[in-house]
C-alpha cells in the first residue's frame, strides 16, 4: 500500500500519481486529493485502486452512491473536468488547439442534478438476496440497497427486483421510460420455461414486460432472447421524436440529455438533399434530420434496430427515410451526400470509414461520439485530409462518471 496525491482525472475515469517507480493510475480518486492505493506493475505504469482517502476533493460528494459512480463530486464540479478532458484530447491526440463551446450538462430530472437520470441498468443478483453491482474484471458483489442514478420509474422496479426472490437468473436488467413512466425488466440466465410464471407475476406487480435471455459468454443479450410476458416495446420520447426502445436493445440512458444533441445536431446539419446515417440503430436522428433532407439514409447492421426504426418510421408518416442493413464501411456506395452523420461505438471509425469520407468528401460530416480519444484521433485524421472542425461541443449523458459525450461539425476545405 502507498500514499498518493492525486494530480488529475485522464481517460478511463483514472486519477493519474507519481511515484519513484513512475507514473501510477488508480481508480477511486479525484484531482488533489490524497490516498492510499494498492499498484501492480503494468508494461510502461502502474495501476490500482484506492483504498483510503486521507484528504478528501472540497467537492467530494458526500451521499450514497452505487460503485460504478467513479466521479462521486457535487455536480457543478464534474462539469470542469469533463471539458478538460476533452480539451486534452484535442490538443495531446488530434493536435488541434482545444476550442470547444460550453459542455451540456445533464438536464435536471429532480431538483438536486446529476440524479436519478440513468433509464438502463443492470444487477447482479447476489446468493444471499437482493441486488448487487459486479466489480468490472472480477467476481467480487456489491450488495445495493438503493441507486440513486437510475430515473423515477425504476426506482420502484429496483426496489421490487430487490425484494423478490428468484431461482435462475444470475442477473437483471432494466429499461425505463420517461415519457411512458414504464419499465421492463430483462431476466439473464436460468432457463425461459421455467420463468414463464415469475414473468406473469412481475408484470401483475406493475413492471411493463419481462423478456429472458441466455447468459451467453458473448455479452449481454447476445445469445437467446425470447419475451415471456406483458409488452414487448416501450415509448421514449428523444426531443420531440418518439422512439420505440425495449430491454434487449441500445437506447441512450439519459433521454433528456440526448434530446438536447439531437435537436443541436439536426440544427448544425443545415439541408440539402441527401444525407447518411452510418451506425444509425433505429435512426432516431434519422428522425430529427428527415425534415431537412429530400432523402435520410439510416445504414445499421442489426436487425432488430432495422425493425424498430422502421416501426417508429411508418408510426410518425415519415416517408423520405430509407433504413439499409449493412456495415458502415461500405459507405461510398451511399455517395454522394452533402451529409454524413457518424455515431461509432467507443472503439470509434474504421480505416474503411475514414477512407470512405476522405475519397467522398461529403460536404459536412456531423460526428457524435462516445469517447473523447477515439474521436479526437479520427478527427485528427480528417482534419490532415482536408476537413475543418468547424464546432465542437461535449454533452454529459453520464453524470458521476466521467464518461462523456462529444457532438461535432467538419466542414471540407476552408
Amino acid at each position: 500500500m502507498v500514499r498518493l496525491r492525486i494530480e488529475k482525472l485522464v481517460p478511463g475515469g483514472l486519477g493519474l500519481a507519481r511515484t519513484p517507480e513512475g507514473v501510477a493510475l488508480v481508480r477511486g480518486g479525484l484531482p488533489g486529493e490524497v490516498v492510499e492505493a494498492v499498484l501492480r506493475p503494468r508494461k510502461h505504469h502502474l495501476e490500482g485502486r484506492v483504498l483510503r482517502v486521507l484528504e478528501p476533493h472540497p467537492e467530494r460528494y458526500p451521499g450514497p452512491l452505487p460503485p460504478s459512480a467513479d466521479l462521486p463530486l457535487h455536480y457543478p464540479a464534474q462539469l470542469s473536468l469533463k471539458q478538460a478532458l476533452v480539451e486534452e484530447a484535442m490538443e495531446r491526440v488530434a493536435r488541434l488547439e482545444p476550442r470547444l463551446a460550453p459542455l451540456e450538462p445533464s438536464p435536471s430530472y429532480t431538483p438536486e442534478p446529476g440524479l436519478f437520470y440513468r433509464t438502463a441498468a443492470q444487477y447482479a443478483l447476489h446468493p444471499q438476496g437482493g441486488l448487487a453491482y459486479r466489480h468490472p474484471r472480477s467476481h467480487r458483489l456489491e450488495r445495493l440497497e438503493e441507486d440513486p442514478l437510475v430515473a423515477p420509474p425504476l426506482q420502484e422496479a429496483f426496489q421490487l427486483l430487490r425484494r423478490w426472490t428468484f431461482e435462475g437468473p444470475v442477473e437483471v436488467a432494466l429499461r425505463g421510460s420517461i415519457y411512458a413512466q414504464q419499465v421492463q425488466v430483462g431476466l439473464i440466465g436460468g432457463e425461459a420455461r421455467a420463468l414463464r410464471r415469475v414473468a406473469l407475476a412481475l408484470v401483475e406487480a406493475g413492471l411493463a414486460g419481462v423478456v429472458w435471455a441466455e447468459a451467453s459468454p458473448k455479452g449481454r443479450f447476445r445469445g437467446q432472447v425470447r419475451h415471456l410476458a406483458g409488452q414487448e416495446g416501450l415509448l421514449e420520447e428523444f426531443g420531440g421524436v418518439l422512439s420505440t426502445i425495449n430491454v434487449q436493445s441500445f437506447a441512450q440512458v439519459n433521454p433528456k440529455a440526448a434530446a438536447r444533441l439531437y435537436q443541436e445536431a439536426a440544427r448544425l446539419a443545415g439541408r440539402g438533399e441527401r444525407a447518411v446515417e452510418l451506425y444509425a440503430g433505429s435512426g432516431v436522428l434519422s428522425l430529427h434530420l428527415a425534415p431537412s433532407f429530400a432523402r435520410v439514409v439510416a445504414v445499421e447492421i442489426s436487425p432488430e434496430a432495422i425493425r424498430r426504426g422502421e416501426a417508429d418510421k411508418a408510426r410518425l408518416g415519415v416517408e423520405n427515410l430509407v433504413f439499409r442493413r449493412a456495415d458502415a464501411r461500405v459507405l461510398s456506395e451511399y455517395l454522394p451526400a452533402e451529409l454524413v452523420v457518424l455515431d461509432p461505438p467507443r472503439a470509434g471509425l474504421s480505416r474503411e470509414v475514414l477512407e470512405g469520407l476522405l475519397r467522398g468528401r461529403p460536404e459536412r460530416v456531423l460526428y457524435i461520439a462516445c469517447d473523447p480519444v477515439t474521436w479526437a484521433r479520427d478527427v485528427g485524421r480528417l482534419v490532415e485530409g482536408g476537413y475543418r472542425l468547424a464546432f465542437a461541443r461535449p454533452y454529459d449523458f453520464y453524470p458521476f462518471t466521467h464518461h462523456v459525450e462529444v457532438l461535432s461539425l467538419l466542414v471540407w476545405g476552408s
